[in-house]
Order: structure tokens, then sequence, then C-alpha cells
């Protein structure tokens, strides 16, 4: 059986490139099946420079088609940020509520016609004798002025998705799946997948 490693600890991410695997005969592995997995440092200037990285890095160790992503929160108004810096963006280690505070202090004059985001991703496919593809997708939205919904993680409770009328914390993890900038990038990849398998 064909295998892809999949470039995350993260059971979640994994789960929905399962869904996209279902109907190929191919065996979904992560980083957390592996023995060693370095974490490869994300030292490049966008989403795509940061996926291609860690597919390029991961797929040499391993000699196996790898895909990995980077995603994050996109905000107009904020020429961007906090982009390729949302995990950490307001500090070194890791906090959703610090960095949804922050974003939340910088956007508090904001108009609401003003308050245009997305999320987005980008997914790199990298293997022996092949060039690293990428594909990305989004989710369209605004920042809402105050927290709302208690489901998924990151900045979801302040999100709105404009194709579910809600913030992303009020959905269910399947209503998510349907809509989320990792769905739509998944959606692009499949027919990079068909080709490779």
């Amino acid at each position: 059986m064909k295998q892809v490693i999949i470039a995350t600890k993260n059971r979640g991410k994994a789960r929905e490139f399962e869904t996209l695997f279902s109907a190929l005969d191919v065996e979904i592995l992560t980083l957390v099946d592996l023995d060693d997995a370095p974490d490869v440092e994300e030292t490049g200037n966008s989403f795509e420079e940061n996926a291609t990285l860690k597919a390029e890095e991961i797929s040499k160790i391993t000699g196996q088609i790898v895909i990995a992503d980077d995603s994050g929160l996109v905000i107009d108004e904020l020429d961007g940020r906090p982009g390729i810096f949302s995990a950490r963006y307001a500090g070194e280690e890791k906090n959703d509520e610090a960095n949804i505070d922050k974003v939340l202090y910088e956007m508090r004059e904001v108009p609401e016609e003003k308050r245009t985001a997305r999320f987005y991703c980008a997914l790199a496919v990298s293997g022996p004798n092949m060039k690293t593809i990428v594909v990305s997708g989004t989710c369209e939205g605004k920042i809402l002025f105050e927290r709302k919904g208690t489901n998924g993680f990151g900045y979801d409770p302040i999100f709105y998705a404009t194709a579910a009328g809600k913030s992303m914390a009020e959905m269910s993890s399947n209503e998510k799946n349907e809509i989320s900038h990792r769905a739509a990038a998944l959606n692009n990849l499949k027919p990079v997948i068909e080709t490779l398998f």
C-alpha cells in the first residue's frame, strides 16, 4: 500500500486529509508515526514558502511523498497581519486567548465595513523525483467585535464566516470542515493527488 506523510502532529488536521484519501488505496502517516521527526523551522516569508520548506525537508528525510500546510488569519485593515505569525502573534508562546485579545485591541476602532479578513491555507506536496506542487484555499469573513461561540480553536471565536453566517466557533466541526480554508485547499489538491496515486 502506498503511503503519504502529513507533516503535522495534529490528529485533527490528519483526519481532514484521511477523508480526501479515503477513495484511494493510500495509508496516511503523520509526524507522530515517525521516529525523531524534526521540527522544521518556518523561516519563509509566506504561507506557501513555509509549507514548501516543511514538505521538502520531511520528504528528503523519509524518501516519501509528504503534504505540509501552513495557514493563518489575514486581516485587510492590519495589512495582512497576523498572517504567517498567526500562531504566535501575541508572543513566542502559542496562546490563542492572548492572540485574540491582541487582534481585538488592534481592531477596536475599526468600523464593521472595514473588518474584512480571511483564513488562508497553503498546501505543499513534495516527493522523490518530483517538483513541489503548492495549492491554496481561503475562507472569507470579517473580524467580530467580541468572541462568539466555544467550538474550534485559534481565532475561530472572533472570525465571522460569510458563507455560514456565524462565527467559526459557533459551528460544528462538520459545518466548519465544509467551508474552511483547509477544505478549500484540499479541494484544490484533489486533482494533484489523483495524478500522483
